[in-house]
């Protein structure tokens, strides 16, 4: 089998495999019948509600993942302390703020990934992912002064230039790396 139908196989043989072994989990005991009802599960779903074609793809770079990891978890550790904090000290929370940051990025893969590493740390919610625009908005929990915020709208394209590093394609690492203001095309157009 070659062609377009050993390409799509092949691009969907981890989600088949992937939902083989949530029917098998849901189950909850793994069998031949079980594996087979699996299959035939999997596939009836991946064709009768086939998902979008994904444009632009993903690429992935061992060293500058890395990075974005390494950082992500020392945020998540820090924000983790200081919302703890926030919650056990006298008084309480004292400021908040609603801020929003223009990113550099038009891929919908790589503005996902902003979107749902910023919701992953504590003390941050995406409130709005406006793609046109490519503008996130953020509701940050504990901002000091204006000079916080700006410090924390920096953290928000610093971590934006991870992602890129670690997921995009060369074009976007280029666009970012010569200060582009204009929209980084991560998908073709028509």
């Amino acid at each position: 089998m070659s062609g377009p139908a050993a390409g799509q196989l092949r691009h969907q043989l981890p989600l088949l495999i992937w939902l083989v072994l949530v029917w098998i989990l849901l189950w909850g005991t793994w069998s031949w019948a079980n594996l087979l009802s699996g299959a035939l599960v999997a596939l009836a779903v991946t064709v009768l509600l086939p998902l979008p074609a994904v444009v632009g793809g993903i690429r992935v770079r061992p060293l500058p993942l890395l990075a974005f990891l390494g950082h992500f978890l020392l945020d998540l550790a820090l924000s983790g302390a200081q919302v703890a904090w926030q919650a056990l000290r006298p008084g309480g929370q004292r400021r908040s703020a609603i801020v929003r940051v223009r990113l550099r990025t038009d891929s919908d893969l790589l503005l996902t990934i902003i979107a749902q590493t910023l919701c992953l740390v504590p003390g941050s919610l995406v409130l709005d992912l406006d793609r046109e625009e490519r503008s996130i908005a953020l509701h940050l929990l504990h901002v000091r002064d204006h000079d916080h915020v700006e410090l924390e709208k920096a953290g928000v394209l610093a971590m934006e230039d991870r992602v890129v590093r670690a997921f995009g394609s060369a074009a976007e690492i280029t666009a970012l790396t010569h200060g582009s203001d204009k929209p980084v095309q991560g998908r073709a157009t028509p």
